[in-house]
């Protein structure tokens, strides 16, 4: 069987052999165990299920909670000969249908479905048909009331496994702490399951905090210290724009990017970055999941995030091809009392959800008793400003109710442009006679759409651009004229998040919250806040070390790369140049640099690797310049290829 899987591996992805702890969770699912993985980001973890569904016959099913990143992973697995689809909320009915039915009759190997989507009738119908492999399920830490990140609708997969029972199930996640990690299994009804656990350490990125008041600076001069691309990470949409402008107006290309941009310009700016043509990405956390460029050099967050789990997910972006990468956090004096009083905002009295609630259906203009299993788009900060409440204090208490199982917010999606027509065929013919300049646009809608004489269809503005030969905003104008001729009615796309309601709408005072639910869920993300602080605070210990020890791991060895570690080797001694044999001046040891001195020289770093391969933290820790400037080096004499990197993360002369 190993040999099979390593020839499945080679022939489709190109590798020769598994990186630690794959063969092991691969090896575990195709026993049919139930199985958790929990692996840091960049480790791999799509191949655990993808590797072993393309051994047995049937589909393997990925619940995942992102639509980028779906059909990132649909269109590499289309291109490698993979039969894939996604069913997700961009589609439209009657294009599910096709792709479930593919699913059941067709030879589909992956199917991608959002969590949101597996309740639907119409998906479990279809369920019950095919034959399923593996149930995928990936950030599974956001299936857990306890973890950073909940949502509730993984809560329903635990019902499709019913469907399915004798299929095992794998999912997967980058961060999850002790309780998270039962919490998984519970939901999913694991079976005797497997957890199987790869250290979080990553032994090429150096964690550092940096205080400082002025942030602008501090992060203009890790820009030009550490070359390559980088991210950095801000709270605010509106900051992904001023901090990319400071970049811009310092000679650093960079984009901005955040979850109110069009689907368009995301990608187009996504694209920019990835190929190399802006260096820096300025980003909320809508820049996350899926995004995988291997040599990302540097991920600086501006701002403090929520969570140990989401900092740790953000930063371990940096690095993934194995060469040295930094990771930093900028921590001005002020962040503790700010980040307070946000946590203050996001947990709002119990009056002031119920107020929350009964403001949502008045802004839907939904009675009591009605709006049952309806759909609606919904505005954030529309509403917020038409109920008078702050959007952060109304976005949490939206979510507080989602959570106890009245309605369910979306994320903010392209609703792409409907259009129906209002007349008959007949006069629609007379219409193309008497307006010859609608003629091609019209026979181009009619080729390409069915069924819209009889209901509204979703239509693609930039494909019929394609075929009409005409620019978007032309096609989008000739809509409007058919519209304003009564020929058509036209919905334009928007993008908007969608406030699905579960239950109908209750009188206020019928509102129940889970007071132990919501007291639990304060208490702990009060202590990862507090986590965060001493993280960022901490003056002595690892920063690897507080990291790996709060997912979890037992006794882990100190980086020897992160800022406190080398503040530790530089207070230590230097050897004396006079000392025993082997310690002179022309000894590899007697390179040290004074602290804080000049990066070293290439000829000195060449020569204390003359003895043979070093690992990567042992050739850092011959100099104490700052690690920036001994990376500049290191990465200098890779790109010239007069060093290389094994791999074993050991550093030695070509």
């Amino acid at each position: 069987m190993k040999g099979n899987l390593l020839d499945i591996l080679e022939r489709y992805w190109g590798y020769t052999s598994f990186r630690p702890m794959q063969s092991e969770v691969i090896e575990s699912v195709l026993e049919g165990t139930d199985t958790l993985a929990l692996m840091p980001t960049g480790a791999g973890k799509s191949l655990l299920y993808q590797v072993p569904a393309m051994t047995s016959k049937g589909v393997c099913i990925v619940v995942t909670p992102l639509i980028a990143l779906m059909k990132d992973q649909v269109d590499r697995l289309r291109r490698m000969g993979i039969p894939a689809c996604a069913v997700h909320s961009g589609l439209s009915t009657r294009q599910i249908d096709i792709l479930l039915d593919n699913c059941v009759y067709g030879d589909v190997k992956f199917l991608y479905v959002a969590p949101e989507r597996i309740a639907s009738e119409t998906f479990r119908m279809r369920l019950t048909r095919m034959n399923v492999c593996l149930l995928a399920v990936d950030e599974a830490h956001c299936i857990s009331q306890w973890g950073y990140d909940f949502r509730p609708a993984y809560l329903r997969i635990a019902e499709i496994r019913r469907l399915i029972p004798d299929t095992p199930v794998l999912a997967l996640t980058a961060s999850a702490t002790g309780d998270v990690v039962t919490d998984i299994m519970r939901h999913l009804k694991f079976r005797d399951g497997t957890v199987l656990r790869s250290s979080f350490a990553r032994p090429n990125l150096s964690y550092s905090v940096r205080r400082t008041e002025d942030k602008p600076q501090q992060l203009l001069r890790i820009v030009r210290g550490v070359p390559g691309t980088g991210i950095v990470y801000v709270r605010l949409r509106e900051s992904t724009e001023e901090v990319a402008s400071l970049l811009r107006s310092e000679g650093v290309t960079a984009e901005a990017y955040h979850g109110g941009l069009p689907h368009t310009e995301r990608a187009a700016r996504q694209e920019r970055w990835m190929n190399g043509e802006s260096r820096v990405m300025v980003a909320t956390n809508a820049f996350g999941m899926g995004i995988d460029k291997a040599d990302v050099r540097f991920v600086v967050h501006y701002d403090l995030c929520d969570s140990p789990e989401a900092y740790y997910q953000e930063a371990g972006r940096a690095g993934r091809d194995g060469r040295r990468s930094y990771a930093v956090l900028l921590f001005s004096p002020d962040e503790p009392s700010r980040a307070t009083r946000r946590f203050n905002t996001e947990f709002p009295s119990v009056e002031t959800i119920r107020s929350c609630y009964e403001a949502v259906f008045n802004y839907l203009q939904i009675g009591i008793g009605e709006g049952k299993e309806s759909a609606f788009d919904f505005d954030l900060r529309d509403f917020a400003a038409r109920s008078r409440l702050f959007p952060a204090t109304a976005l949490s208490a939206i979510k507080i109710l989602e959570q106890n199982g009245y309605w369910e917010l979306s994320d903010e999606n392209d609703r792409p442009p409907r259009i129906m027509f209002t007349v008959s065929r007949d006069d629609l013919y007379k219409i193309r006679i008497d307006r010859q300049e609608l003629d091609h646009f019209l026979r181009t809608i009619l080729r390409l759409y069915d069924g819209v004489f009889s209901h509204f269809v979703r239509v693609d503005e930039q494909q019929i651009a394609d075929c009409s030969g005409y620019t978007v905003p032309r096609v989008r104008e000739l809509f409007e004229n058919l519209w304003k001729l009564r020929v058509i009615r036209y919905i334009p796309g928007k993008r908007s998040a969608l406030l699905y309601l579960s239950e109908e709408r209750l009188p206020t005072g019928d509102v129940i919250i889970s007071p132990e639910s919501y007291r639990i869920r304060k208490r702990l993300s009060g202590e990862r806040m507090v986590s965060l602080f001493r993280y960022a605070e901490n003056e002595s210990e690892c920063r690897s070390v507080l990291l790996r020890r709060y997912f979890g791991e037992e006794n882990p060895e100190p980086c020897g790369i992160c800022d406190i570690c080398l503040r530790h080797k530089k207070a230590k001694p230097a050897p004396s140049q006079n000392g025993p044999a082997g310690e002179g001046s022309g000894s590899a040891s007697g390179l040290r640099a004074e602290p804080g001195g000049p990066p070293p020289t290439e000829g000195a770093l060449l020569e204390t690797l003359a003895a043979g391969p070093l690992p990567v933290k042992e050739v850092f820790a011959r100099f104490t310049a700052p690690p920036e400037e001994v990376a500049s080096v290191v990465d200098r004499l890779l790109a010239e290829g007069k060093i290389s990197l094994d791999a074993g993360g050991r550093i030695g002369i070509k």
